[in-house]
C-alpha cells in the first residue's frame, strides 16, 4: 500500500464517508430537512478524489477545485455521496453543496498533503495516515460531545406542539422571538429554579473552602514531614474511590436520618468534602513535592514559623495547583447527584442536579427537563472552559520534580 496511487484513493475514500456522514447528519438537525449519507457512492468518488489529488500536485490548484466542485454538484443526483431530500429548500441544498465541495478540498489536501503519485517512504505514508487518523478523531470526538448538546438545548427551546408534530426535528424558528425561551421563563417563575442555582453555588463554594481547609495543611505534611506511616498514608489516600458511593449510601441515609442532617443544607455540606478531600489531598502533595525546600528552609532562618512559611511562600507558589483543585472540586459538587437526591425531600432545599431530576415527570413537558439540563450544563461548562488553562496547569505542575 506503499504507493500514492493506492494510499491517495483509500484514504480519500475512508475521508469522504467521514465527511458525508458528518455534512447528512448536520443538515439534518439543522433544517430537519431529509439528508442521508450513501456510504458506497462515497467510498467511489472518495476514491477518484484522493486519486486526483496525489495524481494532480498542491500546483494543480484548478484540477483539484474542479474535482472537488464536480463531487459537491454530485449531491443534486442520486449518484452523490449525500442525498438531499426532495422537500429540502434551495438555500439548505447550496449550503450541501458548497460544504461538501469546500470541507473535501481543504481536508484531502490537507491529509494528502505533499503525498507523491509513486512510491512512498515510510515517513510520507505514516504521516498520512496520521493525519487522517486525527482529522477523524477531532470529528468523532467533536460530535458525540456536541451533537447531545445540541439537542438538548434545540429541544428545550421548542414548544409542546411542536414537539409533538416532529420530535426527532432539531430545528428553531428564530421569528418566534423571546417566545423560543419560554421553557426557561417557566423554570424560573414557576418551578423555582433560581433557589435551586443558589443552593448549588453556595454548596460547591462552601466545598472547596472546606476542602483547601483539610486538604492543604494535610497533603504539605505528607509531602513535607516524615513520620510514620507515611508512605502507606500517601500510598492510600485514594483509596476511598475504590469503594463505590453507591456502597455507602444507605449507611449515610441511616446515620443522617438518626441524627437529623437529613433533608439538610448542612448535611451535604458536611458530606460532599467527605468525596473530594481525597482527590485534593492526592492533586497537592504531588505539586508540594514538586516545589524546591531551599525557600521554605530560606524563610524558616529568617524566623519564620512553619504556618508562616506555608501562609508566605508556599501557597502563593501554589496558586496554579490550587486554582485547579478549587475548579475540580467545585465542579464535583456542582454535578453531584447521588447524594443530594438520597439526602433532600424539601423542595426548598434543593441543589440543581435534584430539582432537574424532578422535571423527569410525564406530568411536565420534555422541554422544561431539556431546559433545566442546559441551565445546569452551561454554567459549569463556562467555568470550566474560562479556567482550563489554570486546571491544566496545576494538574501538570507537580508530575516532574525539580
Amino acid at each position: 500500500m506503499r504507493n500514492g496511487f493506492i494510499t491517495g484513493p483509500v484514504l480519500g475514500a475512508l475521508w469522504l464517508v467521514v465527511i458525508s456522514t458528518t455534512i447528512a447528519i448536520t443538515m439534518s438537525f439543522a433544517t430537519g430537512a431529509a439528508f442521508r449519507p450513501q456510504v458506497l457512492m462515497s467510498l467511489l468518488w472518495g476514491a477518484a478524489a484522493g486519486l486526483a489529488y496525489v495524481r494532480f500536485p498542491a500546483r494543480h490548484a484548478p484540477a483539484r477545485l474542479a474535482v472537488s466542485a464536480l463531487l459537491g454538484l454530485s449531491c443534486l443526483t442520486s449518484l452523490g455521496p449525500v442525498v438531499i431530500g426532495p422537500e429540502t429548500s434551495l438555500q439548505a441544498t447550496l449550503v450541501t453543496i458548497l460544504s461538501m465541495a469546500a470541507v473535501m478540498h481543504v481536508s484531502l489536501a490537507q491529509i494528502l498533503k505533499e503525498l507523491p503519485f509513486g512510491e512512498l517512504t515510510r515517513h510520507e505514508f505514516e504521516d498520512a495516515v496520521i493525519r487522517f487518523c486525527t482529522g477523524f478523531g477531532y470529528i468523532f470526538f467533536t460530535a458525540i460531545v456536541v451533537i447531545p448538546f445540541y439537542v438538548m438545548v434545540m429541544t428545550s427551546l421548542k414548544s409542546q406542539q411542536a414537539l409533538l408534530q416532529n420530535p426527532l426535528d432539531f430545528s428553531i424558528d428564530l421569528t418566534q422571538g423571546t417566545a423560543l425561551f419560554r421553557s426557561y421563563i417557566e423554570l424560573f417563575r414557576d418551578f423555582n429554579f433560581g433557589s435551586y442555582l443558589w443552593t448549588s453555588f453556595f454548596v460547591s463554594v462552601l466545598t472547596v473552602f472546606i476542602t483547601l481547609a483539610f486538604s492543604v495543611p494535610g497533603a504539605y505534611a505528607v509531602a513535607r514531614f516524615r513520620f510514620q506511616g507515611q508512605k502507606a498514608f500517601s500510598r492510600s489516600i485514594l483509596l476511598i474511590y475504590m469503594v463505590p458511593m453507591i456502597v455507602l449510601a444507605l449507611p449515610i441515609y441511616i446515620a443522617f436520618s438518626l441524627t437529623g442532617l437529613r433533608n439538610s443544607i448542612l448535611g451535604i455540606v458536611m458530606i460532599y468534602p467527605v468525596t473530594t478531600i481525597p482527590v485534593a489531598l492526592y492533586m497537592l502533595q504531588g505539586y508540594f513535592r514538586g516545589l524546591p525546600t531551599e525557600v521554605e528552609e530560606a524563610g524558616l532562618m529568617d524566623g519564620l514559623s512553619r504556618l508562616a512559611v506555608i501562609w508566605k511562600i508556599t501557597l502563593p507558589l501554589s496558586l496554579p495547583a490550587l486554582a485547579s483543585v478549587s475548579l475540580y472540586v467545585f465542579m464535583i459538587a456542582w454535578n453531584e447527584f447521588l447524594l443530594a437526591f438520597m439526602l433532600l425531600d424539601d423542595p426548598s432545599k434543593f441543589t440543581l442536579t435534584r430539582g432537574v431530576t424532578m422535571l423527569n415527570s410525564s406530568e411536565i413537558p420534555r422541554q422544561h427537563l431539556m431546559a433545566g439540563a442546559v441551565i445546569a450544563t452551561v454554567p459549569i461548562m463556562a467555568l470550566f472552559l474560562g479556567l482550563e488553562r489554570f486546571m491544566t496547569k496545576g494538574l501538570t505542575a507537580g508530575s516532574v520534580k525539580g
